[in-house]
């Protein structure tokens, strides 16, 4: 089983103990910063699932049908992942509202404080592991949870100074404003979630530190001429990379393969973690100008005037 597998198995299997323990005492108590946390436990739960079966798809071979494979799931499963954090926001939010004009109160603080304080031990223990993982495998996937997760442990700790100014003062008004407060943070953590997730379905380019190492290597090389049309894209776990370099036009096809094995090792050097697909195209001169006439699709004469 792989380290990703195992890190979203881990993961579900710990948010389905806390989610027991907070609804339980989330409903016992009427404390609406538990039962939210409850909430979350549940959807943690629900994504940790998902994302096990979105690794499990991701990391299938590309075949006849998918021939660049099924990384992108990823990247779906991360749109989906944020867009239910979001919702859990939402609603609880929509609880913490619901409590402040009805003005409930809230009971059972003891075994409640002791409660949130477990969670958020063994919340911080599953976040190192989490990130730990993510660090080696760089998987967009496990990102998401980790963060997720983080979240969670902030909102662990609000829940339990909330219910801890409420033992002390008697307000029971600050456990509901301290629920919509982590419904706004759970909604706002999101939000990077759902952005890397739809930059990558986009085909948004590999960071700009990263495109600037292509360059360099491509500039520096003593048999590269010069290069153009440089594209980049990622699915999340592997580095699309296109370009056409110019070489000297009488150069025989083995040497210019040779230059483009030199010029590609150096590329997955860049980011050893991830796999690398890299297409190059030979060029005898620069033709970029045509190039960019025929991708935008400019009328033949146009084209004739770039080429006289």
């Amino acid at each position: 089983m792989s380290p990703q597998k195992r890190a979203t198995l881990i993961s579900s299997s710990v948010a389905t103990v806390l989610l027991f323990v907070k609804l339980f005492i989330g409903v016992a108590s009427g404390s609406v910063a538990v039962l939210a946390s409850a909430i979350d436990s549940l959807l943690d739960m629900l994504v940790s699932v998902f994302n096990f079966f979105a690794i499990k798809k991701s990391e299938e071979n590309p075949n006849d049908t998918y021939q660049y494979g099924k990384g992108k799931i990823q990247a779906i499963a991360a749109v989906i992942e944020g867009t239910i954090i979001s919702m859990s926001g939402l609603y609880i939010i929509y609880i913490g509202g619901k409590k402040l004009i009805e003005r409930s109160s809230t009971s059972l603080l003891t075994p409640s404080i002791i409660a949130m304080g477990i969670s958020i031990v063994i919340t911080y223990f599953l976040v190192q592991y989490l990130l730990k993982v993510s660090k080696e495998t760089d998987n967009l996937v496990i990102k998401a949870d980790a963060l997720h997760y983080k979240t969670d442990l902030w909102s662990n700790a609000a829940v339990l100074l909330a219910l801890g100014l409420v033992y002390v003062t008697g307000l029971d008004w600050i456990d509901a404003l301290f629920g919509i407060g982590i419904g706004i943070y759970i909604i706002y953590s999101a939000y990077e979630i759902i952005v890397e997730g739809i930059g990558i379905l986009l085909d948004r380019a590999l960071d700009g530190e990263l495109v600037a190492g292509i360059g360099e290597i491509l500039s520096k090389h003593p048999e590269v001429t010069s290069y153009h049309w440089l594209r980049t894209r990622t699915d999340g776990t592997t580095n699309y990379v296109e370009f056409h370099m110019v070489l000297r036009p009488n150069m025989p096809l083995l040497e210019a393969h040779r230059i483009a094995d030199e010029v590609e090792d150096k590329m997955r050097e860049l980011e050893a973690k991830k796999r690398w697909v890299i297409t190059p195209h030979f060029d005898p001169y620069d033709d970029e100008q045509m190039n960019e006439v025929m991708l935008h699709g400019q009328k033949l004469d146009g084209l004739k005037k770039v080429i006289d």
